[in-house]
């Protein structure tokens, strides 16, 4: 009887101890997860379209946005100022009555063509190259 209390004590043992290193591992890993990778803002630069929403960068860290589904003109376009550090994109939109509303987003994809990123609320853009 004493054999099999030590086995059961030695088995419970073991599985306490692979779930330790499961966890450890997992929360070790959740670092591959953050988005540290250090885009080339410059290719930031130019006309991006997603569907109906415009998006143009200078080089000099200003912008401007439109929609075309909300029957507005590149020449009506909402300004902004713009930073890319490592994958953190923030738009400080200029609001017309007055006001800036800062808005954050994390880069997923940065390339010659095709630029990606999301919010902290699940919303995803994925925005082509125009020129």
């Amino acid at each position: 009887m004493k054999r099999i209390d030590h086995l059961i004590q030695s088995t419970g043992r073991r599985r306490i101890f692979g779930l330790c290193c499961c966890l450890v591992f997992l929360l070790g890993s959740c670092e591959n997860f953050t988005h540290d990778v250090d885009f080339n803002k410059t290719l930031l630069n130019g006309y991006w379209i997603s569907g109906t929403l415009y998006e143009y960068y200078n080089a000099d860290g200003t912008g401007y946005t439109w929609d075309v589904a909300d029957d507005v003109t590149e020449e009506e376009a909402q300004p902004f100022t713009w930073t890319l550090e490592k994958a953190t994109l923030t738009q400080i939109h200029q609001m017309e009555m007055g006001g800036n509303v800062p808005k954050t987003y994390t880069v997923t994809k940065l390339d010659s063509s095709t630029l990606e990123y999301h919010d902290d609320y699940g919303k995803y853009y994925t925005f082509t190259k125009v020129r």
